[in-house]
């Protein structure tokens, strides 16, 4: 096949894709959440595990295969052989933990507040979910590390191949987890579910796949993933309900996999018409704005949800019982006060993804061993991401998971070296 134009315009339907599943995550957690304060202290609840019949539902809201996507696309067009593998991670890295330097950093801040003026179990109490949700980050710098060497699939065929054998090592790792009945047991389909995405990501990016075998395909991954919920062996919610007995996404499962297979084909087969639909002026420049602070949206929505939900609460408009006859609306108005809240912290806090950060941003030049040292320390420093998300900034444990984060990230600035002249490196760019 011919190389891709890499100067070509930015694939505009990327960028809708990732705002649009962005746009879906936030509200998502902003309905799932059921959230009061009565005598006995803060009550938190989920609108899935007060209500399992709208578990189903999850199969549309499970929208994280989308980003993952939009991640292996932009990758394989900012991709040129010949590149450093490390550096050129590196330089994906530099954009997307800079916001959550300033996230982490804002969170540290208040959890030593709270533990000064609180205690130390309110402290603790606050940290296991302040950083839950960098669980993604984490998972997607491990991701993006193969998307070199998945621009090397010349055809649909290898495609196919690729996505058949992560589906089968997904399925393995599945029965190993059953067997041994502990959810640790399956953590490796933290990195096989994703990659999925990812695999079809690039080949949108490069054209292996066209929309009618992506349509195809998907028809065929979702009619599976039907045929499986059916037999009972995996749970029907694609979230975290707290009611269910093995997640289907943490550790994911081959549920989970089908599912990122169909939803990505879905995305390649509408992708042309999406793509003229943001041409259009006017939606071009909401999904550019979006598509700019997406960060600052993703880290910054549960707190946003927070505000809403006890602001509220203040005047009595809880919506935490599903029974009462105003839950729905409560819900609903908790969602216009939400999406208030988001855009103010959107309007201040946006600005910090573009604005550099002294030495991290220094443009990396390492080559050779250096190149691969820090493209393994970004790696490391995903995988600590990880931990940190599932520890919470409580104990040693998670602690020590960030500090680690931390120190890996430090290491591999180091390692990826920087220009004579000490320039900044480029804006990444998020898709093309």
């Amino acid at each position: 096949m011919p190389e891709v134009d890499t100067v070509r315009a930015r694939d505009r339907a990327v960028d809708v894709a990732r705002l649009a599943a962005l746009l879906v995550v936030m509200f998502g957690h902003c309905a799932l959440l059921l959230a009061t304060i009565d005598s006995g202290g803060v009550r938190i609840g989920n609108l899935l595990g007060a209500l399992p019949t709208i578990a189903p539902v999850t199969w549309v809201v499970q929208v994280m295969p989308l980003f993952f996507l939009a991640g292996g696309a932009a990758g394989a067009y900012g991709w040129h052989p010949g590149t450093p593998w490390g550096s050129w991670l590196f330089a994906r890295a530099q954009r997307l933990c800079r916001p959550v330097f300033w996230y982490l950093a804002a969170w540290v801040a208040g959890l030593l507040a709270v533990r000064w003026f609180l205690g130390a179990a309110s402290a603790d109490a606050l940290g296991r979910e302040s950083v839950a949700l960098l669980w993604f980050l984490g998972v997607y710098l491990l991701a993006l590390a193969f998307v070199p060497a998945l621009t090397r699939l010349r055809t649909g065929r290898a495609v196919a191949a690729v996505i058949a054998a992560l589906l089968a090592a997904e399925w393995a790792v599945d029965g190993i987890r059953s067997a041994v009945g502990t959810p640790e047991a399956g953590v490796v389909n933290f990195l096989l579910v994703w990659l999925i995405p990812v695999v079809i990501g690039v080949a949108y990016a490069r054209r292996l796949i066209s929309p009618l075998v992506a349509a195809v395909v998907g028809l065929g991954a979702l009619s599976a993933q039907c045929a499986l919920a059916i037999t009972g062996a995996y749970e029907v919610a694609l979230v975290v309900t707290g009611a269910e007995q093995v997640s289907n996404v943490s550790p994911p499962t081959l549920l989970l996999g089908l599912h990122c297979t169909w939803m990505s084909c879905a995305f390649v087969a509408v992708a042309a018409p999406v793509r003229r639909w943001a041409a259009r002026p006017r939606v071009w420049q909401v999904v550019a704005a979006g598509n700019g602070g997406a960060m600052t949206l993703y880290l910054w929505h549960i707190p946003a949800i927070a505000v809403a939900a006890f602001a509220l609460h203040a005047v009595g408009l809880d919506a935490y019982d599903v029974e009462a006859p105003d839950f729905w609306g409560l819900l609903a108005l908790r969602a216009l006060v939400f999406a208030g809240v988001m855009a103010a912290l959107f309007r201040l806090l946006s600005p910090l993804e573009h604005r550099p950060l002294p030495w991290w941003d220094a443009t990396a030049t390492a080559a050779g061993a250096r190149s691969v040292c820090t493209g393994v320390l970004i790696c490391g420093a995903g995988v600590a991401l990880v931990l940190t998300a599932k520890q919470g900034l409580a104990g040693t444990a998670g602690w020590t998971a960030l500090g680690a984060f931390f120190t890996a990230a430090a290491a591999a600035r180091v390692c990826a070296g920087s220009a004579v002249d000490g320039s900044r490196a480029p804006e990444a760019v998020t898709a093309r």
